[in-house]
C-alpha cells in the first residue's frame, strides 16, 4: 500500500506514453504476496524488497527482471490539530510512546521495526494492551483520524494523503528504518517483454519527480 498512489500516477503517465493498457491493483504486503505465492497471474509485483526475496526463493517471480523503485523511510503522525509530542532523539520519542493512549501501526515493515523497538527498549509488556496494529490494506492515518489511535507509525508515502491527520515528523536519526521497494516479474506472466518496458519505466529517471511527490526517495 506504500506504493498505491505513486503507482496509480505512475500507470496513468505510463498509458499516456506507451499506449500500453496497464491495470495496478494495491492491496497490503502480505496479501499481495500471498496472491503470487498462489501462483495468481499478476505480470510483475511491487513490494518490500525483503518480501521479493521470498518469492523469488519460491520461484514466483523472475529475479533477473528485478528493479529498485524508491526508498520509503517511516513516519509519525497524530489527529489534525492535536499536541504534537517531542519526537526529536530516541529518548523521546520512546518517552512519547509511554505516554500515548493508544500507538499504531502496520503488518508491513514500518510494524515490524516498530515491534523491534519495543522490545529493545524493554516497554513491549508495558504498551502491549494500548497497541492497535491496522488489519492489512487499511492505512493507520485512517486510525488516527476517527480517534482509534493517539500516535500512529507507517511509511510517509501512506501518511502524507490521509486527511484529518497531522504528520508530525520521521524517525530520529539513530533508529531510522528505510524500506526499500522493488519490482520484479511474476512467472505465471505470459507478457514478460511488456512487463519488462513498464519495469524500466518505473525504476528510470522519468518517474523520480513522482516518487519525491509522493515522499518517497530514489532508490
Amino acid at each position: 500500500m506504500a506504493t498505491r498512489n505513486l503507482l496509480a500516477e505512475l500507470a496513468e503517465e505510463y498509458e499516456r506514453l506507451s499506449g500500453q493498457r496497464l491495470v495496478v491493483e494495491s492491496v497490503g504486503g502480505v496479501a499481495a504476496a500471498r496472491r503470487v505465492q498462489d501462483g495468481e497471474p499478476f505480470d510483475f509485483i511491487v513490494l518490500a524488497a525483503d518480501a521479493l526475496d521470498r518469492l523469488a526463493e519460491a520461484g514466483r517471480i523472475d529475479p533477473g527482471s528485478r528493479v529498485d523503485l524508491a526508498r520509503s523511510g517511516v513516519a509519525i503522525a497524530v489527529a489534525a490539530g492535536a499536541p504534537r509530542p517531542d519526537i526529536r532523539t530516541e529518548a523521546a520519542l520512546r518517552d512519547a510512546i509511554l505516554a500515548a493512549r493508544s500507538i499504531g501501526y502496520s503488518t508491513g515493515p514500518s510494524g515490524s521495526h516498530l515491534v523491534r523497538l519495543f522490545e529493545r527498549w524493554g516497554i513491549a509488556e508495558t504498551i502491549a494492551s494500548r497497541i492497535v496494529q491496522a488489519e492489512p490494506g487499511v492505512p493507520v492515518g485512517a486510525l488516527i483520524a476517527r480517534g482509534d489511535v493517539e500516535l500512529g507509525f507507517q511509511q510517509l508515502s501512506e501518511l502524507m494523503h490521509v486527511p484529518g491527520i497531522d504528520v508530525i515528523g520521521s524517525l530520529p536519526p539513530e533508529i531510522e528504518a528505510i524500506t526499500v521497494f522493488s519490482a520484479a516479474i511474476c512467472t505465471a506472466s505470459k507478457q514478460h517483454a511488456a512487463a519488462m518496458a513498464l519495469l524500466s519505466f518505473l525504476a528510470s529517471p522519468e518517474a523520480g519527480a513522482a516518487k519525491l511527490r509522493h515522499g518517497m526517495a530514489l532508490a
